[in-house]
């Protein structure tokens, strides 16, 4: 089992930014990739970035080049800077890890101002 644990969110005016964190703990051998997805009040959860073991990234269109996603294998940490952040941006950040099946954070809670 793996327990994930965000902690970074918080309420920010349009243009600001916010660093996420996220400690992976509990019977981990190899995590092979973590990320963040986001839920939007009425939306789906989706996607916002995710990176391997080995250091691949990927990212959602609408973050590129806004956010950007960082990994300490060692420390079992996955971070998301966030910069330039918009109202859009308002959400419920969850950290993911995937080790032989997906593992959810309880999320954390981002709201950006106007």
């Amino acid at each position: 089992q793996v327990q994930l644990a965000e902690s970074g969110g918080g309420l920010v005016q349009a243009g600001g930014s916010l660093r996420l964190s996220c400690a992976a703990s509990g019977s981990i051998l190899s995590i092979n990739l973590m990320g963040w997805y986001r839920q939007a009040p009425g939306k789906q959860r989706e996607l916002v970035a995710v990176i391997s073991s080995g250091g691949s990234k990927n990212y959602a269109d609408s973050v590129k080049g806004r956010f950007t996603i960082s990994r300490d294998n060692a420390k079992n940490m996955v971070y998301l800077q966030m910069n330039s952040l918009t109202p859009e941006d308002t959400a419920v950040y969850y950290c993911y890890a995937f080790m032989f099946r997906p593992y959810w954070g309880e999320g954390t809670q981002v709201t950006v101002s106007s």
